[in-house]
């Protein structure tokens, strides 16, 4: 009963996260399409809501054709409340969880995973700050990135 169930359950949830992570790329980019100043501006009207809103959905139906069921108890803090949002242990693969639960807020990522197909679309329609490992001033210019975004007074999205 069981293995006829993941057999049957198996496939249905690849074909659905498939699909769900195709729509996501699709929307990153149509979102980022023409962007003006290509990363350096922040992202503003239709663009910003669309990747709020539509990668936010996108992520959670991802995680629940997964299994997971995610309640939140109280209230997300707004961007004017807190520019910087921290997730900690901030080392798996449930980083995903509290990125869809928030908004989908920028993150700070490497610089090799903007090139990854797919996946590279969708992350920089987050806009991140991104760290480069060969680069020595990289910790120093992450902080002071971080830093002109959280006193931008909400151009940007929150810094997770």
């Amino acid at each position: 009963q069981i293995a006829l169930q993941g057999i049957i359950l198996l496939p249905l949830r690849l074909i659905s996260i498939t699909f769900l992570l195709l729509l996501a790329w699709l929307s990153a980019s149509v979102a980022t399409f023409c962007q003006p100043g290509r990363g350096s501006l922040p992202l503003e009207g239709w663009r910003r809501r669309m990747v709020q809103f539509t990668l936010s959905r996108l992520t959670r139906a991802a995680y629940f054709v997964m299994g997971f069921q995610v309640k939140v108890k109280g209230k997300v803090a707004s961007l004017l409340e807190a520019p910087i949002f921290v997730a900690a242990p901030h080392s798996s693969f449930f980083d995903g969880i509290v990125c869809a639960l928030t908004g989908m807020p920028s993150i700070v990522s490497r610089a090799e995973n903007l090139s990854t197909p797919v996946f590279g679309t969708i992350l920089r329609s987050l806009q991140p700050v991104v760290v480069s490992r060969q680069d020595h001033d990289s910790r120093k210019n992450t902080v002071a990135e971080i830093t002109r975004r959280a006193l931008s007074r909400g151009q940007w999205p929150q810094v997770i």
